[in-house]
């Protein structure tokens, strides 16, 4: 008997791990990209966040799968997140452009990662399922990474815009990706992709079919605007619900 319980326990300890080595992969991932971008190389290092996005998809899955959720693997998810999504983007921010303007674009490049951290223990504090959940408060930080992202490799590293443009956008691409972190603004949660779910969110899901296509027609060009939309969608539909409940 005694035997038959250390197996279970030792099953327990296994399948808890799994999800949690993938989240791990999600912080080498983070790290590989920071050690890049300091090179100067933003295509590795926007391959190694797009991996590290994968690991913080795939261990939430995998999670579920193996009902191996646990606050653990919450918390650890986090610190990952915090890496690839806060830190990462805000160095990218600033080694592409805000190096520059020496200490006040060390201050202007960290928002990212402060707002980050603030949105993630407040995730945490508030956190009482390990289920789906129809929407976030205020806007997750692996988008907030991927409008900065998008935005860096696509149009201030190709020089899309002019100069005096490029610094006033990119000042404001940054506050505003921190404020929406921050604010307790709903952004809609992408239900999981199965018939049922299909069926209830079917205008969502074409939405993002129809983004995913476009992003490739473009090769990524799309990805920028895209995020724009969902962030300015998500403050116009808070504004409305918020002037009805008003009324």
């Amino acid at each position: 008997m005694k035997k038959r319980k250390k197996v279970i326990n030792n099953i327990k300890i296994t399948r808890t791990a799994i999800p949690n080595l993938l989240t791990l992969g999600n912080a080498f991932s983070g790290f590989a990209a920071i050690v890049f971008i300091a090179q100067g190389n933003f295509r590795f290092a926007l391959f190694y966040i797009f991996m590290a996005a994968i690991f913080d998809l795939f261990d939430g899955i995998v999670a579920r799968i193996l009902h191996a959720t646990s606050e653990l693997g919450a918390e650890l998810d986090s610190l990952c997140d915090t890496i690839s999504f806060g830190v990462a983007p805000s160095f990218l921010l600033y080694k592409a452009y805000f190096e520059q303007f020496g200490d006040i674009g060390i201050v202007i490049s960290s928002i990212p990662t402060l707002a980050g951290v603030y949105r993630l223990a407040r995730f945490n504090s508030q956190l009482n399922s390990f289920n789906d959940k129809l929407y976030f408060k205020g806007l997750p930080i692996p988008a907030g990474a991927l409008t900065i992202l998008s935005y860096i490799y696509f149009y201030v590293n190709t020089n899309f815009f002019s100069t005096a443009t490029t610094k006033t956008l990119t000042i404001i691409v940054t506050i505003l990706v921190g404020v929406c972190m921050v604010s307790k603004i709903k952004f809609d949660n992408f239900p999981r992709p199965t018939i049922k779910n299909f069926k209830a969110n079917s205008i969502m899901f074409l939405g993002v079919i129809i983004a995913i296509v476009v992003g490739v027609i473009t090769t990524g060009k799309s990805i920028f605007p895209t995020m724009l939309v969902y962030i300015f969608y998500s403050i116009l539909k808070s504004i409305i619900i918020f002037i009805k409940n008003y009324k």
